[in-house]
């Protein structure tokens, strides 16, 4: 499969790059795609929700009232969970929601993500550059190059590039990430996928 590759204007720089069939062109698992999102989403939880049972609140253990004689129920103390202020039956506790996945199961998810962007035509590859220092117009001018500002868009980078990052932390929509951390999630998520040549070069390694 050939793509051509674009400048930072939009432009064709006349030059066009083989993505490989093994990962831009593979049958999309979209059972895989949903196991793998749902791990992203269950682990981004932080699960640090908690409500007092009985027998943390406070007050007294006296029996409020007598147990018969009264025409009303039965009751304990002030902390039964019937009354106002009393504790909670069953409330949240803290818990940790992370989950594990696959690596095979992982690496077919990003794979028929990644093709699904390819095959539906909304896969740029753009010539490797950076920035000398963090520049949010200079991002905002390779977006509205490629008409994509304002629409949701995931720049993947061969290696960790801070000043791009920095650059486009602040435009709406639109998100950074390197070659080695980008998630199912993301692709998913994003309208458009930018690789950088570099990128290309690293997903071939890392998923073949």
């Amino acid at each position: 499969m050939k793509i051509d590759v674009v400048d930072i204007k939009g432009k064709s720089t006349g030059r066009s790059i083989d993505l490989p069939d093994s990962i831009f062109a593979v049958e999309a698992n979209e059972h895989a795609i949903y196991l793998d999102v749902k791990l992203h989403l269950k682990n981004r939880r932080q699960g640090t929700s908690k409500s007092k049972e009985r027998g943390e609140v406070a007050g007294s253990r006296r029996k409020i009232k007598k147990q018969k004689g009264t025409g009303t129920a039965r009751a304990g103390d002030i902390k039964s969970p019937i009354f106002r202020g009393g504790g909670r039956i069953f409330g949240p506790k803290p818990r940790t929601y992370t989950n594990k996945l696959n690596k095979k199961v992982r690496s077919l998810a990003r794979k028929s993500a990644i093709s699904v962007k390819a095959g539906s035509g909304n896969l740029v590859v753009m010539e490797d550059f950076t920035f000398d220092a963090p520049k949010t117009k200079e991002f905002v001018n390779i977006l509205s190059s490629l008409d994509l500002m304002g629409k949701k868009t995931l720049l993947v980078t061969g290696e960790t590039d801070k000043q791009v990052y920095l650059s486009s932390r602040n435009i709406k929509n639109t998100s950074v990430a390197s070659s080695s951390n980008i998630c199912t999630y993301e692709i998913m998520h994003a309208n458009t996928l930018i690789l950088s040549e570099g990128a290309v070069e690293k997903l071939s390694a890392l998923l073949a």
